[in-house]
């Protein structure tokens, strides 16, 4: 139990006290009682908004209930004083002794510091990346891809299961171009001279493809009508781009539970179960589109088509599920996609690009239909990266071939910085990433700051060891006011962790890492004005010790932190 649950429960005690005195209700919900740092750090440790909440559901004045709940509060050995604030905040400061026993159980749980129950082993299906199958990895991708795989990190540290999975579009017009644009590289193999028209994929990736192709098939396929080829052309042409998007994604150390193929998807009949089971309980009927606003009515067909009931759910109309051909939607695929997902899951998130905005009310009205409203369902929209070289744009283009691949960024500048990067601002905000500001050695870079935090606290255990400074014991009463108001900040950790994962939020994480870092930094520089302040005192061995316990525990926690994002802590700055 950490401190913040501890007192939580503390909290707890106290009003199962007042209601067994009968000075409350029995019967009031607690859901929105909370305890955490109060924002003025003047005002104490700790404080909680108990009084207020529950003061009006329980008809008595805020500021009386919370003086109540204070009493109690204030017996606790762990405080050292209480006050009531304003209309009934409860503010507590905690003994010395408090956050000394915290560090110790920072230095205790190690790596599982932080670690929760609160997902109670529930499964949550994260789909993420998701680009088309149609080439490499690019930095369009790449936000998205680090977004879901450290929520998906930071799901699992809170106590869920976890089920990683990549949705394959291989059903769409994009593949049968793939095959088209993959068959001209096969024919340029065997010899032909081509050239790639407008609206095929003209990157050199497909060359192997085609020459792949051309080595186990020979000319079979050439001069063949499309009908011929083109599905064995996609099949294989699939299947190599997602070799190709595996190891580019292994490169970002993001490896898929799941690849889910929409072909395959439909294949099974998925979308027509999906439908069945929606018209039986009255959420899909046939029926016709309004002709759109501003469309002349000779240029708009009245047809029948089955649409779902999405209005019901908060949309601002109903959406067709087929089109008139006959074939799936775009809606309707994944209507039938999230229909088997909600079948393994107790929740699911999706991480879409911000392009896809306009579609996210539908789908989850759709998932609430299908689900009853049982399955948590998040859409969590991220925005496109601008990659920025010399303080200008560079310009990306998949079909004219010149991109930028995830690969080449990740080769140049590290796993670690591309990760880290990518979680440094909250994921639905416009981000540019520039290859000079993500390496530089400064504090308006969190990547080198954080890290850098890091190197410092590994660098002193090196240098006491080459100082002679053996810490067979610890005595933590040596650590004053200005050490402990790092265990403070540290001890935030699991609070911030919980917070996190139930909104669905990993960059909080990377925010809260560069705070902690910045105050390591803070009480390592009081050190160049004040000798006494520093971590190394030869002359002080006893405070030494309890200091570099105290830089390991926030090592500890950086590591933990870093761990979520799936980046490596560094030992030593270059």
């Amino acid at each position: 139990m950490t401190l913040y649950t501890r007192f939580a429960a503390h909290i707890d005690a106290a009003l199962d006290a007042l209601v067994a005195a009968g000075d409350l209700p029995g019967d009031l919900s607690r859901a929105n009682v909370t305890v955490e740092p109060p924002r003025d750090i003047t005002h104490g440790d700790l404080a909680t908004n108990a009084a207020m909440v529950l003061a009006k559901p329980a008809k008595t004045n805020p500021r009386a209930l919370a003086e109540k709940i204070a009493a109690h509060l204030e017996a606790l050995d762990e405080v050292s004083s209480v006050s009531v604030a304003g209309p009934g905040f409860i503010n507590m400061t905690l003994t010395d002794d408090t956050w000394r026993t915290e560090l110790s159980a920072i230095h205790d749980a190690g790596g599982d510091y932080g670690r929760s129950t609160r997902g109670a082993g529930t499964t949550v299906n994260i789909e993420y990346v998701s680009a088309n199958p149609t080439g490499p990895m690019h930095m369009g991708h790449c936000r998205g891809a680090v977004v879901g795989d450290a929520l998906a990190a930071l799901l699992e540290f809170a106590g869920h299961k976890v089920i990683r999975e990549y949705y394959v579009n291989d059903a769409g017009g994009q593949v049968d171009v793939l095959a088209r644009s993959v068959h001209l590289r096969y024919r340029e193999a065997l010899g032909e001279t081509v050239e790639i028209p407008e609206g095929l994929y003209p990157g050199d990736y497909l060359v192997p493809v085609g020459q792949m192709l051309a080595t186990e098939i020979g000319d079979a396929y050439v001069g063949k009508p499309e009908g011929d080829w083109l599905v064995l052309f996609r099949t294989r042409a699939v299947a190599a781009m997602l070799v190709l998007i595996k190891t580019d994604l292994a490169q970002l150390g993001i490896h898929h539970d799941l690849f889910s193929s929409e072909a395959e998807l439909q294949a099974a009949g998925k979308p027509e179960a999906a439908e069945h089971d929606l018209r039986a309980r009255g959420l899909i009927y046939d029926g016709m589109l309004e002709a759109p606003k501003g469309q002349e009515l000779e240029d708009w067909e009245p047809v029948m088509l089955p649409l779902f009931r999405s209005t019901q759910f908060g949309d601002d109309q109903d959406r067709p599920i087929k089109k008139s051909n006959g074939q799936w939607t775009y809606f309707g695929a994944d209507l039938a996609y999230h229909y088997q997902k909600a079948q393994t899951a107790d929740a699911l998130i999706d991480i879409w690009g911000a392009d896809h905005a306009g579609t996210v009310k539908r789908i989850v009205a759709a998932v609430q239909a299908l689900t009853g409203g049982k399955t948590r369902f998040d859409v969590k929209l991220v925005q496109m990266v601008r990659l920025m070289r010399n303080g200008e744009p560079i310009k990306m283009s998949k079909r004219a071939g010149n991109f930028v691949t995830l690969a080449d960024v990740v080769n140049e500048v590290g796993k670690d910085v591309v990760r880290f990067t990518m979680l440094t601002r909250k994921a639905d905000a416009q981000m540019d990433f520039d290859f000079a500001k993500v390496v530089e050695a400064s504090k308006d870079n969190p990547v080198f700051y954080v890290n850098y935090a890091h190197a410092r606290i590994a660098s002193l255990h090196r240098r006491a060891t080459e100082a002679g400074i053996a810490c067979d014991t610890v005595d933590l009463s040596r650590l004053d006011t200005e050490d402990l108001a790092l265990v403070k900040l540290a001890a935030q950790f699991p609070r911030i962790v919980d917070t996190a994962a139930a909104a669905r939020e990993p960059h909080r994480i990377a925010f809260y890492l560069y705070d902690l870092a910045a105050s390591l930094h803070a009480l390592w520089n009081v050190g160049n004005d004040r000798p006494d302040r520093r971590f190394l005192l030869a002359d002080n061995p006893g405070v030494t010790c309890a200091r570099l316990f105290l830089a390991e525990g926030i090592g500890q926690i950086i590591r933990n932190g870093l761990g979520i994002m799936g980046v490596q802590a560094v030992q030593e700055m270059n």
